[in-house]
């Protein structure tokens, strides 16, 4: 086998995304093995790996799979190695920023979660009686 692919158990590993989620991606459309190998054992490049971690880092965010697509086609897209004309690439980059913006309002508002259950937990502890210190 090359050296360059690596089959799905390094991937989820390398990932800490499971067989089961990988291959759901897969069917998907969301990311396709590069190859496969003569057993017909899926084989993933680097760049399948980096694609993996877009979606991994997008999933606790709330992005949906078409919004995972999308953006996964905007990337791809300006990736390219063959240049989108003007129009079409400041199209994509203004699709990117937009993206960029909604992961900022997502993250503000797990933020803002993560401090509401913060004060929950501490609310609570603070009706436990206080045992005394030895």
């Amino acid at each position: 086998m090359n050296s360059e692919h690596m089959q799905i158990g390094e991937v989820a590993a390398r990932t800490e995304l499971s067989l089961r989620t990988i291959r759901h991606y897969e069917e998907t459309g969301l990311v396709i093995p590069s190859a496969r190998s003569q057993g017909g054992f899926r084989l993933y490049t680097e760049a399948d790996v980096a694609r993996l971690m877009v979606i991994r880092r997008m999933k606790p965010l709330g992005f949906t799979l078409d919004e995972m697509r999308s953006l996964l086609e905007v990337t791809d897209r300006l990736d390219s190695d063959e240049e989108p004309p003007p129009g079409e690439r400041e199209e994509l980059l203004d699709r990117l920023r937009g993206f960029e913006r909604a992961a900022q309002q997502r993250v503000e508002d797990l933020r803002t979660q993560l401090s509401r259950a913060q004060e929950f937990a501490a609310t609570l502890g603070q009706r436990l009686p206080r045992s005394p210190a030895p």
